[in-house]
């Protein structure tokens, strides 16, 4: 992105605290959430099978060197207790001129409302304005994916836009929220 960042970034560098992320877990783990439907209506995909899971790990394995649009990031959220995987949040390059990022969370429905997402989206937010120099970050999400308006309102993001009827899932029109937060925005409401 820029000489301020490394050129490969390693989120379990950063991410640290009560709930640590960890990059190595079975495609078991993973296809336990992504095969789910009510997760995959909430990314206009359908849901996954385990050889599809098990292609994202080894992708995922490979990791991007963070430079080019379109390298990304994924962070395992695991339960710091037993180290169960919960879920995963992605932070994508969208502009490396820019530095513009995406950040998405996907995590088992059986471990909502405890505080996961917001917390990893938290630390990876934090890896995205400091390590990495973005300059502005930015979600994508269904406006009926309740919990993931509150992670993005807990960050301190603002609703952007609101996008009507713009994909179709199957046979649902779905609508989008945009939600977003500039660099100057984070460190201001992290000295509060």
């Amino acid at each position: 992105m820029n000489s301020h960042t490394a050129a490969r970034a390693d989120p379990a560098d950063t991410l640290t605290g009560s709930r640590p992320a960890r990059s190595a877990h079975g495609d078991d783990a993973l296809h336990a959430y992504q095969r789910l439907p009510e997760v995959a209506r909430y990314l206009y995909r359908p849901p996954l099978t385990r050889e599809q899971c098990a292609r994202s790990l080894a992708l995922r394995a490979a990791g991007t060197a963070w430079t080019e649009d379109g390298d990304d990031l994924v962070a395992a959220v695991c339960r710091a207790e037993d180290g169960a995987l919960v879920g995963e949040v992605v932070l994508k390059l969208a502009s490396a001129r820019a530095r513009q990022a995406e950040i998405g969370w996907i995590f088992h429905p059986d471990h909502g409302g405890r505080g996961y997402a917001a917390e990893a989206a938290r630390a990876v937010a934090a890896l995205a304005f400091g390590k990495l120099a973005v300059h502005r970050l930015f979600a994508r999400l269904d406006v009926l994916n309740t919990g993931s308006v509150r992670v993005c309102e807990r960050l301190g993001m603002r609703r952007e836009a609101h996008l009507v009827d713009n994909d179709l899932d199957g046979e649902r029109w779905g609508s989008e929220y945009v939600y977003a937060l500039l660099a100057r925005e984070w460190r201001a409401g992290e000295a509060i």
